[in-house]
């Protein structure tokens, strides 16, 4: 897990610290509405986070969103894959902005998924699976599907993949499961 970078290190020593306090609940409605009042802005994780990233994209480090998926307004890194010190998820970043709604690529998460989604403009949100989300958290459960998107400016979110799985072969008509 680690490598030569020490602000990448640090940052996953910090997620492995959270990811251990949330290892036995299952990304959900019920979960993220637990990650919002427990976890959200002014607590110590989602503030540590918050300041890695912004950090990493002021320094224009090479770990943080480097991957041009749509230009350099839609990009994501793998920080790390699944592996026993991440309580086998994998950590995944995505950086987005528009000011209109910005769909990105569309996709399913077979065992869910928990994102820290940090604004860089104070008016951007992340849509999940219960509406808008400023500063806070989204949590998708497993089987659902959707577009990532973002309006109202830039993000930058930490993508937290059970397994580190992740399905780009879903299509918007296809059902959602029944627990959201």
């Amino acid at each position: 897990m680690s490598g030569s970078n020490p602000s990448r290190d640090r940052f996953l020593a910090r997620c492995t610290e959270f990811l251990a306090e949330v290892e036995d609940l299952t990304p959900g409605k019920d979960l993220e509405a637990r990650l919002n009042s427990n976890y959200g802005p002014g607590n110590t994780f989602y503030e540590d986070f918050k300041k890695f990233m912004t950090d990493a994209l002021n320094e224009d480090s090479s770990w943080i969103a480097n991957i041009e998926v749509e230009g350099r307004h839609y990009r994501r890194s793998k920080v790390c894959g699944p592996c026993e010190e991440t309580r086998f998820m994998s950590i995944t970043t995505v950086y987005m902005e528009s000011e209109e709604p910005f769909r990105g690529q569309y996709h399913k998460h077979p065992y869910g998924e928990i994102n820290c989604v940090i604004p860089l403009t104070s008016t951007a949100e992340l849509m999940g699976m219960q509406g808008w989300q400023g500063a806070g958290w989204t949590s998708p459960g497993p089987g659902t599907h959707h577009y990532p998107e973002v309006r109202g400016g830039a993000i930058i979110a930490l993508f937290f993949l059970p397994a580190g799985r992740i399905s780009y072969k879903a299509s918007p008509g296809d059902p959602q499961p029944l627990a959201v």
